[in-house]
């Protein structure tokens, strides 16, 4: 495992000191942008998310000092168009106006940048670093918020992902019986895969094998959503194939458990008006073991073995060095955790670090903006007690969002896989958005008639919801 830090998140700080850009990924995108601008809104995530996630994230332009990657510039031009959008119409950009998940997540990006900055004494690199971290956390997001509006656009998403897992699956299981990473060819990563022990470990164009497994698996819920709705039953068999061998080809723990946690999480749709109880039993069940366990109940991870090799009782004793060492990450964060003990600079789960990252504060809006999520996505589910195809759209996002959970506890997202966990969010806002609003403004607000579907947008009556 890559050994992370916590003030470096990935591709936002350093980079190679020219141009690194293969023929191939320069001309896939611009055609990519060109597709993005020229397209109507509604189609545009299509370019947006392949380029994403199937052209090598770490390509880049150096311009001036500054290392435009691959999907810093496909942001760039995103941002673009949704400005466009805005200076050209007085309809709201974003379905449902700035709600309380873009809120939350917009405080947790700027409290995570301002730590990290204040951390390293306001130097200029920590502010480059963290200048680029915005501009594609918070430009992804709301480009995402800008594309997704319905259950249409849902649909279209789910749809693009199972053509990307479908291609990358292939590419994958290539590379665990080839032994070669075809996307090594094009710039991104080694030509020769990761092995642990006897077993190759593919990643794809992703930065670790258990990156593009988790990548995979929390995508599931979308594949068999698409077939259990008979949208498109031919691309979620895809999707469901894809994303199996993924996360089988990157040989991986993290992975497994996360595609585990679909499976189980779609096994309790006949307790879903017993959630409550669920939870709380949850919770009971957590204290019983806490009291009766010799060690902390998270030691527990340390005894997941679904893989020969893995690294559980690193995780485990990443949280317990966490807990042990309070005082020295809660305010802001830190940059001491090489000094805590054998590898603890190796931050290869979520939530260890966004405190170190963050701070309490980073950690607590993280924390926060998943609650809210799942509090959006069960009174929404409620309201619609009566639609059963909007009741199982909202279940299948809800244990997509369990399913990123999970995987938070065998690794912290520092590429491409990041803007898949922007998705899901874009996807819950639009989703849930008539169903959590307190009124409807105006008559020409409403939903659109037709059975299972949300509003288009929330716009004027005569606004076009494709600007």
């Amino acid at each position: 495992m890559p050994s992370q830090g916590f003030n470096i998140v990935g591709m936002f700080g350093g980079g190679a000191n020219d141009t690194v850009m293969h023929p191939v990924v320069a001309i896939s995108m611009i055609a990519a942008i060109v597709l993005m601008v020229w397209l109507p809104r509604k189609y545009a995530v299509v370019p947006f998310l392949l380029a994403l996630f199937l052209l090598p994230a770490g390509q880049e332009l150096h311009v001036g000092g500054v290392h435009l990657y691959v999907p810093r510039i496909i942001i760039l031009f995103g941002l673009g168009r949704l400005l466009a959008a805005k200076l050209g119409s007085k309809a709201r950009i974003l379905p449902g106006g700035w709600n309380d998940l873009d809120k939350i997540f917009t405080c947790w990006a700027i409290l995570r940048s301002l730590a990290v900055v204040i951390l390293n004494s306001g130097s200029t690199s920590a502010m480059v670093y963290q200048t680029a971290f915005l501009w594609d956390t918070l430009g992804c997001y709301y480009i995402l918020r800008f594309l997704i509006r319905d259950t249409n656009d849902i649909v279209r998403v789910a749809k693009t992902f199972a053509i990307i897992v479908g291609i990358l699956g292939m590419i994958m299981l290539n590379e665990r019986f080839r032994d070669q990473n075809l996307f090594g060819y094009l710039g991104s990563g080694p030509i020769v895969p990761q092995m642990r022990g006897s077993n190759i470990r593919a990643q794809g164009p992703f930065a670790h094998p258990i990156l593009a497994g988790t990548f995979a698996a929390t995508l599931l819920p979308y594949f068999i959503w698409l077939w259990q709705s008979k949208r498109s039953r031919r691309i979620g068999i895809i999707g469901v194939v894809g994303c199996t061998a993924m996360v089988v080809s990157s040989a991986s723990s993290t992975p497994l458990l996360a595609y585990l946690a679909v499976l189980g999480g779609i096994c309790f749709w006949p307790l879903r008006g017993k959630m409550r109880t669920v939870r709380w039993v949850f919770v009971a069940l957590v204290v019983a073991l806490q009291l009766v366990m010799k060690a902390p109940v998270w030691f527990l991870i340390a005894r997941v073995d679904l893989v020969a090799g893995n690294s559980g009782y690193h995780r485990a004793m990443l949280i317990d060095t966490m807990v042990r060492h309070f005082s020295d990450w809660w305010l802001i964060g830190t940059n001491k955790q090489a000094t805590w003990g054998f590898e603890m600079d190796d931050t290869c789960q979520q939530w260890v670090a966004e405190g170190g990252v963050g701070g309490l504060a980073g950690l607590s809006c993280f924390i926060l903006l998943i609650a809210r999520a799942f509090g959006r996505i069960g009174k929404a589910r409620k309201r619609k007690s009566t639609d059963s195809r909007q009741q199982w759209l909202l279940w299948f996002i809800g244990v997509a969002l369990f399913s990123h959970c999970v995987g938070y506890f065998g690794i912290s997202y520092f590429d491409q896989t990041r803007f898949a966990w922007y998705v899901l969010l874009a996807v819950v806002s639009a989703a849930t958005a008539r169903s959590v609003a307190r009124k409807v403004k105006a008559p020409s607000m409403l939903l659109s008639s037709s059975p299972g579907y949300l509003s288009a947008d929330l716009v004027p009556t005569g606004a076009s919801s494709d600007a």
